[in-house]
C-alpha cells in the first residue's frame, strides 16, 4: 500500500469503480451483447435457410438471377452461386468470438449442411459458403447484421464517465487532504521549535477542524507552561545567585583565613553547578530560531583548539548557513566538540548539510566510551568511572543538554566508534 493518505485515497475512490465497471461490463457481455448477437445470428441464418428454399424450390431459374436480386434488395446479402467445389479447409478459430460461435452454431441447427464461415479479422463483411447439391452457395453479409457491433459505444461511455469522475474526484482529495498537510506541517514545525505558519488555521472537514483547534490548544497549553517554568527558574535562579554572592562578598570580609581560598573554590563549584541544572532544566525552547554559521563557527573552534594545543580538522559540506536557533546548537556543538578538546589530542569535525538535513560527525582519540554505557551518558547526572561528559567542577548535563537541543529541533545524537580510535558522536538535525 502507498505510504501517503492521498494516493490511499485514490485508491478508495478508483478500486470500487474499477470493480463496479467489471461487474458491469461482465453482466452487459453476459446479458446483452451476447443476447443481441444471438437474435442477430439467428435471424442472418434464417435469410441463409429462405434463399436456399428458394433455390432448391424453383429449380429452373438457371442463372438464379430472381435470388440474386431478392437477396440484395430484400436481405441486403450479396450471393453467388460457385460450382461443386470443395471447401476451404476451416480456419484457426479466435480464441474469443462471439460471433463466430453463435453464428456456426446457428448455421449447423437450422440448415444442417456443409458450411464455412470467415469471422476473423476488422472487415465489415463475413463470407458464408454452404455446400448444396451440384453447387455452392456463397454469400457476402455486413457483419452488424449478425453481430452487436455497437457494443463500443457502452465501453467509451462508460470510461469516458469514469474518467470525468475521476477528473472531479482528484481535485476535491486533493483540496480535502490538504488541510491535513497543513497540521502536520505545523506540528512539525512546533517540534523542530520553529514558529507556526501564518497562513495556518483549522479548515477541512469537521473531524480535521476539530485536530486542528485540539493541535493549537495543546500548542498553546505547552507555551504557557514552558513560560511559567521560565519565570519560575528565573526566580530562582535571582535568588540563589543572590544569596552566592552574600557568601562571596562575607568571605572577602572576613579577611585571609587558611580556609578562605577552599570556602571560595566551593562557592565558585556551587555556582557551576548551579548554571548547568538551571540550564538544562530551563533549555532553549523559548529562543525564536534564526541563521547559524558553520564556518564562522569552524574558525572560531580553531582558535579554541590551538590555545589548547589539540589537533583539529574540520570539513564542511553544503550550505554554511543553517536555520536553527543560534544559541541553542552553538550550545550543543560547544558541549560535545568541548567534550572532545577537553579528553582527546586530535579531533576531527566533519559537517554535511544537503537539502532538509545537517549532520555533524565529531572524531576523537580520547579513552571512549564503553558500548553498553553509551546510553547512560545521556542520561542526567551520570557519572561514568572513565566519564566523557563531566570533568571534576561538571556536573554530567553536557551530553544530556546536548541531544534535548537536538531532539527540540527534531534531530538526535548517537554514539559509536570512532576511525581515530576514540568515540564517534553523529549529530543529525533538520535544517
Amino acid at each position: 500500500m502507498p505510504k501517503r493518505l492521498y494516493a490511499r485515497s485514490l485508491i478508495i475512490v478508483i478500486t470500487p469503480m474499477i470493480l463496479l465497471q467489471s461487474v458491469v461490463t461482465l453482466v452487459f457481455m453476459e446479458r446483452h451483447w451476447q443476447t443481441v448477437t444471438q437474435r442477430l445470428s439467428t435471424a442472418t441464418t434464417r435469410d441463409l435457410a429462405a434463399i436456399i428454399d428458394m433455390i432448391e424450390t424453383y429449380p429452373h431459374d438457371a442463372d438464379y438471377s430472381n435470388a440474386i436480386r431478392i437477396a440484395q434488395e430484400r436481405l441486403s446479402m450479396k450471393i453467388d452461386i460457385l460450382p461443386p467445389d470443395p471447401l476451404p479447409p476451416p480456419g484457426r478459430k479466435p480464441f474469443f468470438s462471439i460471433l463466430d460461435q453463435i453464428l456456426s452454431a446457428e448455421i449447423t441447427r437450422r440448415i444442417d449442411r456443409p458450411f464455412w464461415i470467415d469471422t476473423v479479422g476488422d472487415s465489415d463483411v463475413l463470407e458464408v459458403r454452404i455446400q448444396l447439391e451440384g453447387k455452392v452457395l456463397r454469400a457476402f453479409i455486413r457483419r452488424n447484421q449478425a453481430y452487436a457491433s455497437n457494443t463500443h459505444i457502452f465501453l467509451v461511455w462508460m470510461v469516458g464517465t469514469s474518467l470525468v469522475l475521476l477528473m472531479i474526484a482528484i481535485p476535491f482529495l486533493r483540496n480535502q487532504i490538504k488541510p491535513i498537510l497543513k497540521l502536520a506541517e505545523a506540528a512539525e514545525s512546533f517540534g523542530k521549535g520553529r514558529p507556526m505558519p501564518q497562513d495556518f488555521r483549522p479548515r477541512g472537514a469537521e473531524e480535521v477542524r476539530r485536530a486542528g483547534l485540539a493541535f493549537i490548544q495543546m500548542r498553546e497549553r505547552i507555551e504557557r507552561q514552558i513560560e511559567q517554568r521560565t519565570a519560575m527558574l528565573s526566580g530562582v535562579s535571582h535568588d540563589l545567585r543572590t544569596i552566592l554572592t552574600r557568601f562571596k562578598l562575607q568571605l572577602a570580609l572576613s579577611g585571609s583565613k587558611p580556609d578562605i581560598a577552599a570556602l571560595n573554590r566551593d562557592i565558585d563549584d556551587m555556582q557551576s553547578m548551579l548554571e548547568g541544572y538551571l540550564e538544562f532544566a530551563r533549555g532553549e525552547a523559548a529562543e525564536d530560531p534564526g541563521r547559524f554559521d558553520l564556518a564562522g563557527y569552524f574558525e572560531t573552534l580553531g582558535k579554541e583548539a590551538e590555545l589548547r594545543q589539540r589537533g583539529l580538522t574540520t570539513s564542511l559540506a553544503g550550505d554554511p548557513t543553517i536555520h536553527v536557533r543560534p544559541n541553542a546548537f552553538l550550545r550543543l556543538l560547544a558541549n560535545v566538540v568541548g567534550n572532545a578538546l577537553r579528553y582527546a589530542e586530535n579531533i576531527r569535525v566533519d559537517a554535511v548539510h544537503t537539502r532538509g538535513s545537517l549532520t555533524v560527525i565529531v572524531d576523537d582519540d580520547g579513552p571512549g566510551v564503553p558500548e553498553e554505557r553509551r546510553e547512560d551518558v545521556f542520561k542526567p547526572f551520570v557519572r561514568l568511572d572513565e566519564a566523557r561528559n563531566l570533568d571534576s567542577s561538571g556536573t554530567g548535563l553536557g551530553l544530556p543538554i546536548a541531544r534535548d537541543i537536538a531532539r527540540s529541533h527534531g534531530g538526535d545524537i548517537t554514539l559509536d566508534n570512532s576511525p581515530l580510535g576514540g568515540l564517534r558522536v553523529i549529530i543529525r538535525v533538520p535544517a
